[in-house]
């Protein structure tokens, strides 16, 4: 008898519908027409016998079983993928596609110094950047959308191997004049907490920092914005509070033509770790250890 199974392109379209909940922005995200997309998920649906997706014109239901169903192409797609990971790891290092997720306070602070050297040292290498918060970005890794994660630790990214570059000290940031701290810097204690401006859930440098200080009322009184830290940094020179910076946003020159002063914290913990993650068990092992190194050479 026959056996007649689905190929991975229809798997595919199904994964991104999944996601997506569109079929038009599906199609999209998988270079097809949307009458592609929707023909090849009706064909699998034909050749399982069931349905998985509710069709009206404004919403995209998938039944139970379909849920299931998508959840196992998508690990069905990522062993597929690592099929191809495993001749490329067989090759020459760090070639061919890798993609990695970047949360968005080291993307813009990091980014900028290894991009040139790595298009330089491997030329072969296509780095697709996404840039995430880190629950997202964890999330992705383990659904397969992403090969890696540059990442600051502590944080629960699940099952991962992981390397570490270095360590990122954490700095207060305050309009110039408003402290006077000494050069051992500014103690949790010393803090104003109902002028602090901090990211939002979903950042972990707010954890970061909330844990260097270690003074639970911070959290309660601190300002939480979904924002960015230069968009932080503007409203701190502009007298509306102060912020806790990494290292690295300093070295890069965030604080460059602002009236602003920074001091390191003096706390117990008063750094974050960045670090390069990746699923346990991949096959590109090796090319993400060789990442690391390239990351680490600041």
């Amino acid at each position: 008898m026959t056996t007649y199974l689905p190929t991975l392109k229809q798997l595919q379209y199904l994964v991104a519908l999944r996601d997506i909940g569109h079929f038009g922005r599906a199609a999209e995200a998988c270079f097809v027409t949307q009458s592609t997309l929707s023909a090849g998920i009706r064909e699998l649906e034909t050749l399982i016998g069931i349905t998985l997706v509710e069709r009206t014109r404004r919403v995209v239901r998938f039944t139970p079983l379909g849920e299931r169903i998508a959840d196992k192409a998508r690990r069905v797609l990522r062993e597929a993928e690592e099929l191809g990971d495993m001749a490329r790891a067989a090759g020459q290092p760090l070639s061919g596609e890798m993609r990695m997720s970047v949360i968005p306070t080291i993307a813009p602070f990091m980014l900028p110094q290894i991009l040139p050297r790595l298009r330089r040292d491997y030329p072969d290498l296509k780095l697709y950047l996404r840039e995430e918060p880190s629950g997202a970005a964890c999330e992705g890794l383990h659904q397969g959308r992403t090969d890696c994660v540059l990442l600051a630790l502590p944080f629960g990214c699940g099952d991962v191997e992981s390397v570490r570059l270095f360590e990122d000290r954490l700095f207060l940031a305050y309009p110039k004049g408003e402290l006077s701290p000494p050069a051992a810097g500014v103690r949790p204690s010393e803090i104003d907490e109902s002028r602090l401006l901090l990211l939002e859930d979903g950042h972990c440098l707010k954890d970061h920092a909330l844990a260097a200080c270690n003074r639970p009322e911070i959290r309660a009184e601190a300002t939480m914005l979904g924002t960015s830290l230069h968009t932080i940094v503007q409203m701190v020179d502009n007298g509306l509070g102060m912020t806790i910076l990494p290292e690295m946003a300093l070295d890069a020159g965030i604080l460059e033509r602002t009236h602003i002063a920074s001091a390191p914290l003096a706390a117990d913990n008063p750094s974050r770790n960045i670090a390069l993650v990746w699923r346990k068990a991949s096959p590109r092992e090796k090319d993400f250890r060789l990442m690391a190194k390239v990351l680490a050479e600041r």
